[in-house]
């Protein structure tokens, strides 16, 4: 049901009180600049999704007598956390105070209020319903991190993935481990050879933000991996395992172990999905990992173009063409392949991304595309890559129109698909 008006605009008083401000209405930010979001763009905010304040920030609003856009006089401007399966269509519309802090490396979609509801542009990418707040329940998540931890003793990376992970961090990833179902992750890389603006696991001390949380410290071995991934391989419904989590550096610098790992899975059971979660830099590395068994590969990136990935990611003995190349290598083996694609309204949707994006499509044959928020201070990012201009955009819903319209059979997602849903019918909506 698309919106007949316009929704308001929020702001926080500064001591996590949220109001609404019913002289302007809300708008959107793409790249540097403010729009009026189209009604038919704006979702109730779902379930499991948060608001939070923008300390020295003032959003910025359409007056609703003269409809003039114009800054909000009271408090700090306002942005929602969306759940993973949701793809956000605009970031909240602020303007920066000289002294204002460096943002957390949260996604910061814009958000609105309306008929004592409120509302931010967003689409649902995704039917999965893996990581959904009602799917879990804490005192059953308690006792699976238990048992496993008793089942498993000795076992370094299931103590990690149950005391770091699942409990401290409350990782969806983790939490459905404990419970037995679905997705398995399998860190397993302490190094990583990229330093990403934005990584959400090792940020330098002399950096204004911090990392969400801490990264793995140890190298598991192989004896390790497949102690618990073989038991969740035959046990779990709709079974995956990944390697390469947000905990972790790069698994590809662990390629040797991970081989040996998949090798030994598979003389115990044929069952399930062997994923890994990377940066795509090695591709004889991946080439290694197919010839083991590997069934799917997700590499992350922040754009289909090389010098903005490169600002980004700022790799270490790897360029941009060899993640193109593992996406090939991936494919020629019949593997699945997904990027990992954060979106950034303004600079995911402009005019030059779009037709890299398609490049990329083509010269990869790509399998899907998880359209993922970016969890990062928009200036900051902007800044640190050094755009100040982002040129043509097209807004991400057209951009998702277009890009399905002429690669049907492209999926779009959010999350890394089972092997039912890669051999069978990918829409069946299975997690139900």
């Amino acid at each position: 049901m698309a919106l007949t008006q316009s929704p308001y605009l929020l702001f926080s008083d500064g001591k996590g009180n949220i109001f609404e401000d019913l002289t302007l209405y809300a708008t959107g930010r793409a790249g540097w600049d403010a729009f009026p979001i189209p009604n038919e763009e704006w979702i109730e905010l779902p379930d499991g999704g948060n608001l939070y304040e923008l300390p020295g920030r003032k959003a910025i609003g359409i007056d609703v007598l003269t409809g003039e856009m114009r800054l909000c006089d009271k408090g700090w401007a306002v942005a929602a956390f969306i759940p993973p399966a949701h793809t956000g269509l605009y970031i909240a519309a602020y303007e920066t105070m000289p002294d204002a802090p460096t943002l957390p490396l949260f996604c910061y979609t814009a958000a609105a209020w309306l008929d004592k509801k409120f509302y931010v542009p967003a689409v649902r990418i995704e039917q999965d319903i893996r990581q959904e707040c009602a799917g879990y329940d804490d005192a059953k998540i308690k006792s699976g991190s238990e048992h496993l931890i008793e089942t498993y003793p000795h076992n370094r990376l299931v103590k990690h993935l149950m005391e770091n992970c699942c409990n401290t961090y409350h990782c969806p990833a983790a939490r459905n481990f404990s419970l037995g179902r679905w997705e398995c992750p399998v860190p397993s890389s302490p190094a990583c050879n990229a330093n990403c603006i934005g990584c959400i696991s090792f940020q330098p001390e002399e950096e204004t933000i911090v990392s969400t949380q801490d990264r793995l410290t140890f190298k598991p071995t192989a004896e390790e991996i497949v102690e618990f991934t073989v038991p969740h391989l035959m046990n779990a419904p709709y079974p995956i395992i990944s390697f390469g989590q947000g905990c972790e550096g790069e698994p590809l610098l662990m390629w040797e172990t991970i081989r040996e790992a998949i090798i030994e899975i598979r003389k115990h059971t044929p069952k399930g999905s062997i994923n890994i979660n990377t940066n795509g830099s090695m591709p004889k590395a991946v080439k290694a990992l197919c010839e083991a068994g590997l069934d799917s590969m997700r590499v992350s990136t922040n754009s289909a173009r090389k010098d903005i990935y490169t600002k980004y990611y700022r790799p270490n003995n790897y360029q941009f063409e060899d993640i193109i190349e593992s996406l090939k290598v991936v494919r020629g083996f019949g593997g699945w392949t997904s990027i990992n694609y954060f979106v950034f309204p303004g600079m995911t949707d402009s005019a030059e991304e779009y037709e890299a994006l398609r490049k990329l499509i083509i010269d990869t044959d790509l399998s899907m595309i998880q359209w993922r928020n970016f969890n990062i201070d928009p200036d900051w990012y902007l800044g640190q890559i050094g755009v100040t201009e982002t040129g043509e955009m097209m807004g991400v819903k057209q951009l998702q129109d277009l890009i399905h319209e002429e690669f049907p059979k492209l999926q779009f997602g959010y999350f890394n698909p089972p092997m039912e849903r890669i051999k069978g019918n990918f829409e069946t909506d299975f997690a139900h």
